[in-house]
């Protein structure tokens, strides 16, 4: 499904997949989430791979961009008329924060095309304007923005391979990059400075506890 993507099917298998739902943290944004009602919380990776879908994931709101989508509602003046770019954006919800938090563009990429999806039909449910962007954006040099999130990317040592050059990359350039981590493996040690944390609820079929202390950090570097 992914490798040819049809909107209209995806729009089918997302509305077909996942229930609308808020995070407890974030009850402002609505998503189409996957939760134990809705038969995607249920398959399994190969039976998901067997139609063509990746790991469902956009269908969770993950502690990380949870936080930030949480961060950025408390503190709108972070994004408020500036360029905002969201990297491996998942559902958006930190993207849509942006959003509403009066960002003057936004932009939110994910490399899965049913992410993709889900990103446009979750920015309609709150009527919030974001551009999304499919395709790899770690291929490419990082794309002049005023503030560049980064929620939960940490989460393996290929994908810190390459984002971390990527994000220091942007910061080099001028652009405020926020990292949003709930203490992944391969967090950076370096160029990481505090300015906010959280306990985000999350659920035990997805993490290792109920909740998740995640931080939000400015990255330098």
């Amino acid at each position: 499904m992914t490798a040819a993507l049809d909107r209209n099917a995806a729009d089918a298998f997302i509305a077909a997949n996942t229930a609308p739902g808020h995070h407890p943290l974030v009850p402002e944004i609505g998503l189409s989430l996957a939760s134990a009602i809705t038969p995607i919380w249920h398959a399994s990776e190969e039976s998901l791979a067997a139609k063509g879908v990746e790991p469902p994931f956009w269908a969770f709101a993950w502690p990380g961009g949870t936080a930030l989508a949480r961060f950025l509602l408390d503190h709108p003046e972070q994004v408020r008329d500036k360029d905002v770019f969201d990297v491996a954006a998942g559902s958006a919800i930190a993207a849509i924060a942006a959003a509403l938090s009066g960002a003057a563009r936004v932009r939110a990429a994910d490399i899965d095309a049913l992410a993709c999806a889900a990103m446009d039909r979750n920015a309609d449910l709150n009527g919030a304007a974001i551009e999304v962007i499919g395709g790899d954006p770690l291929a490419a040099p990082p794309p002049a923005a005023g503030v560049i999130l980064a929620g939960d990317v940490f989460y393996d040592r290929d994908m810190a391979a390459r984002i971390e050059p990527w994000l220091r990359s942007a910061s080099a350039q001028g652009a405020e990059v926020l990292v949003a981590d709930p203490g992944r493996a391969y967090l950076p040690e370096e160029g990481l400075v505090e300015i906010a944390r959280y306990a985000v609820p999350t659920v035990l079929d997805l993490e290792d506890r109920e909740v998740r202390e995640t931080v939000i950090y400015r990255l330098g570097r």
